[in-house]
């Protein structure tokens, strides 16, 4: 066999893949889900305004994360936008927001009159770095926006010794990991009112959909936003019968990838130009944090694989079949200036905006043989990123 043989090309430029089968389907087979299904069906679920399933998966939720006080409603975007409301901010007022997060957060801000403050991200996962909150705080301040990304999260022992110094609402978004655990409380029950997303690619999906729980006033203030006569951004009867199965596998789904998670992170450690996010603290768990892992961020270094950049690393691991992608593009390179305040000139979000590289999650409920197709693919791409580049350069 000759070293050029299509064999041994990336499946970019023709060769096999390393996983020809492609990345999990998302949702999987779900036996749970499918009799949910069948039952909102027959009992004609799909067309009603309102009937059991939302009571109970609201009860559930509130018993997964010790609260009474649970909004389901249309989206993660939506429960953000609701939450700013319920915790009081009022145009003319600041939201302080890391420089990378998704950018709903942001429009979300604009949406409810106030200005989005962005404060830096630590070097080590492009999640908050909360000692630039001090900074960030002025008289104008109403509440903080606390993202969970990518298998990442912010220290909130660290946050809150800043925090609570200027008296600030918090809203947890832990949209990304829905049964994760920060230093001991679950994601999302650490601040005033936490955040769920049930999208279409979600840890729990639905489709669209979340909901948002915490402080009872701030839930109340939320409710009577919404309502309009009725629900102006509601969760259908018929998509929270398929949440309710979801919720009740969701431990033993996060407790699986997270395994496989630190399994390919430690494989990580030995592979140059790759760096799996690191949370703050290296030791963390002792405080009975489990990060969630809708996706596994991960910090790109071109130079190592030749100068491919991150946009083309991507495009060819999904050619070999593994679901690799770009993550989001940070928020003062895709707003203007004077949409928004910012501390500092934000060198890290600049840096995550051109280097972090996301894995979907669905692999993650599979096999250490799973895993090494993961790393096979990555060894295969390095073996050819010199003629990867060449060729998308002259493309």
């Amino acid at each position: 066999m000759t070293i050029n043989s299509d064999n041994n090309l990336p499946a970019l430029f023709g060769g096999p893949p390393i996983r020809p089968e492609g990345p999990p389907d998302w949702p999987m087979d779900d036996p749970t889900v499918q009799a949910a299904l069948q039952h909102a069906i027959d009992h004609r679920l799909w067309g009603k305004y309102h009937a059991d399933a939302c009571d109970e998966l609201s009860e559930r939720l509130g018993e997964y994360l010790s609260t009474e006080n649970v909004m389901l409603c249309s989206s993660g975007t939506v429960a953000i936008e609701l939450a700013l409301r319920g915790v009081g901010v009022q145009p003319g007022d600041e939201v302080i927001v890391a420089a990378y997060d998704f950018k709903g957060n942001f429009q979300d801000v604009l949406a409810v009159g106030a200005t989005p403050v962005l404060v830096d991200v630590d070097p080590l996962n492009w999640n908050m770095d909360p000692g630039q909150l001090d900074e960030a705080c002025t008289d104008q301040t109403a509440a903080i926006i606390l993202s969970h990304l990518h298998g990442g999260f912010v220290p909130l022992h660290m946050a809150y010794e800043r925090i609570d110094r200027h008296g600030i609402p918090v809203i947890e978004d832990a949209c990304q990991m829905p049964g994760g655990t920060v230093q001991g409380g679950k994601a999302g029950t650490n601040g005033d009112v936490g955040v769920f997303s049930f999208g279409g690619s979600k840890l729990m999906t639905s489709g669209r959909g979340g909901c948002l729980f915490g402080d009872a006033g701030s839930i109340q203030r939320a409710r009577l936003y919404a309502n309009r006569g009725n629900d102006a951004y509601p969760l259908s009867e018929f998509q929270a019968a398929i949440l309710i199965p979801q919720l009740e596998q969701l431990d033993e789904r996060n407790t699986a990838r997270d395994a496989n998670a630190q399994f390919l992170c430690r494989a990580l450690q030995h592979i140059a130009g790759l760096v799996p996010f690191q949370n703050h603290d290296p030791d963390d768990r002792p405080y009975g944090s489990q990060p969630g892992y809708y996706k596994i961020g991960i910090q790109y270094e071109p130079d190592v694989f030749g100068g491919l950049s991150r946009d083309v690393f991507a495009r060819a691991m999904r050619a070999e079949g593994i679901a690799m992608d770009p993550g989001f593009r940070s928020l003062h390179k895709i707003h203007g200036r004077g949409r928004f305040r910012a501390v500092g000139d934000l060198p890290n979000a600049t840096d995550a905006d051109e280097r972090v590289l996301t894995l979907h999650h669905p692999i993650l409920l599979g096999t250490h043989e799973d895993m090494q197709q993961i790393l096979d693919a990555v060894e295969k791409i390095r073996r050819h990123a010199k003629m990867i580049r060449e060729k998308t350069d002259t493309a």
